[in-house]
């Protein structure tokens, strides 16, 4: 081993925007990464205490980190998300967009104004989260979309949510191809049932006994379990994986 094997100064800190970051998978991906050295921007749509409170639990414990609010789907709002991170952490190496809402309804009874609130943010949203990314990521950076298994798995009353996750992973393998040599990947990661506020929220006890059986593991997802995976595919050691959905579901269908 010789002198050359460590690099003689720091490199500077790689800077991830994590949409959605106040609570849930978005909260425990922002810390993970704040645990693998990132600096954080914890953006957020409403609830400024949990993003704050998530991003003082990173600088508590001797990282960088900022609340940012942001409408997902408002351009002007999340191009100054990222101004913010560009102008307070020097660049943005890792994108990864949480953000999203769920509504259940059998496709008959839909509200359509609903349905309209939803796709805004998961579909809308995704797109305009994602050509910031596009336009901004440096090199070696990542974007990270988030799906979900239902897509695959069509459980009844998911349909416009599924729908409106399908899109974003339609788009994956397409932006990843068209970030064709910037040294940027582009992947989606597709959680089964996690147990979140936004998943357990109006379901019974019932529903979600059933639902936690329904993996070979037989138990929900944890925020930790999903925020684990998008560090490594948005980690040096992911790096080579690129345009892809990986199901992170326990082996669920």
């Amino acid at each position: 081993m010789t002198s050359n094997d460590f690099p003689s100064t720091p490199a500077p800190p790689r800077v991830a925007v994590v949409t959605g970051g106040s609570r849930g998978i978005g909260r425990a991906v922002s810390l993970e990464l704040a645990r693998d050295g990132l600096a954080v921007v914890v953006n957020y749509a409403r609830d400024a205490a949990s993003a704050g409170e998530t991003a003082e639990t990173i600088t508590a414990a001797g990282g960088r980190a900022i609340a940012v609010r942001a409408d997902v789907a408002d351009e002007q709002a999340v191009a100054a998300l990222f101004d913010r991170a560009e102008r307070d952490f020097g660049g943005v190496d890792v994108v990864v967009n949480c953000a999203g809402r769920l509504a259940l309804s059998p496709i008959a009874d839909l509200d359509l104004a609903v349905l309209d609130a939803m796709h805004r943010t998961n579909i809308r949203g995704a797109f305009v989260v994602a050509q910031q990314a596009a336009r901004r990521l440096r090199a070696g950076g990542s974007f990270l979309g988030v799906s979900t298994s239902v897509v695959g798995a069509q459980f009844p009353a998911y349909g416009a949510y599924a729908a409106s996750k399908s899109a974003v992973e339609s788009i994956t393998l397409i932006l990843a191809r068209e970030l064709r040599g910037r040294d940027v990947t582009v992947n989606t990661i597709a959680p089964g049932p996690t147990a979140t506020d936004l998943f357990l929220e109006g379901k019974t006890p019932e529903e979600i006994d059933r639902l936690a059986k329904t993996p070979p593991l037989e138990r929900l997802g944890t925020p930790e379990d999903i925020a684990r995976v998008a560090a490594f595919l948005t980690g040096p050691a992911g790096h080579w994986v690129n345009g892809q959905v990986l199901r992170a579901n326990g082996g669920m269908v």
